[in-house]
């Protein structure tokens, strides 16, 4: 299966809607969104939800399935993405025989609209992983990134990811984790046998790919432009 993974929109929709089309001319099975759709400012005439819709429409023009966890910009369409069928907020869902299993939000210092307490993400990053469990492959998807890592480093050099994320990696060993939020710490990572990837900001060209079978993963950040 190869995945690709678009993060991080931050209500730029005109740079959404350029970047999607290159993704026409590329093979891939599944979309993996690990959040911040929308942001608290909204383009005038637009409510968070407007955006949201927008975003998945132009997503299901590529014609494939589509798997969300909201950002911690995203408290605003958590029902919405409940009513599309594609969140996977505290869920799991086997696609092509893969198990994918998630929950969002992360914390921050300026009191955004999805901030989890790690407890919380503990409790539903298990309930997410019972309904997947007995898949072979599995593939976690958070918002938030595991702490510790190359992918929750801040430019000042702080390490700002989530304890309980990377704690539940180590736990039950997926075979990848995806998370975003930290737009300058893109890249890929691993802790243990579990390969880890930060695609970065879509609108600024960057998307992850991630081809992964049984026994073998490959993953890699590309920028589109």
């Amino acid at each position: 299966m190869r995945i690709v993974v678009i993060s991080d929109i931050h209500n730029d929709v005109e740079n959404l809607l350029k970047l999607l089309d290159p993704l026409t001319k590329l093979e891939f099975d599944v979309i993996v969104c690990p959040g911040d759709i929308t942001d608290a400012a909204l383009p005038h005439g637009f409510e968070h939800v407007d955006i949201a819709r927008l975003f998945l429409e132009e997503l299901k023009i590529l014609g494939k399935p589509i798997l969300v966890v909201p950002g911690n910009q995203d408290g605003e369409i958590l029902g919405f993405l409940e009513e599309t069928g594609l969140s996977l907020h505290g869920k799991g869902k086997v696609v092509q025989g893969i198990g994918f299993y998630g929950f969002g939000g992360a914390k921050t210092p300026f009191k955004t609209s999805l901030e989890p307490e790690e407890g919380e993400i503990e409790a539903n990053l298990r309930k997410a992983y019972e309904e997947v469990k007995d898949a072979e492959v599995k593939v976690q998807v958070t918002h938030a990134p595991p702490a510790r890592t190359r992918l929750d480093i801040l430019p000042s050099g702080a390490h700002v990811g989530s304890e309980k994320v990377r704690q539940f990696i180590e736990t039950h060993v997926p075979t990848v984790a995806i998370s975003a939020h930290i737009h300058e710490a893109r890249g890929t990572d691993e802790l243990g046998r579990t390969r880890l990837i930060n695609s970065g900001r879509f609108p600024e060209g960057y998307c992850g790919f991630i081809d992964v079978e049984k026994d073998r993963v490959d993953l890699k950040v590309i920028n589109l432009t």
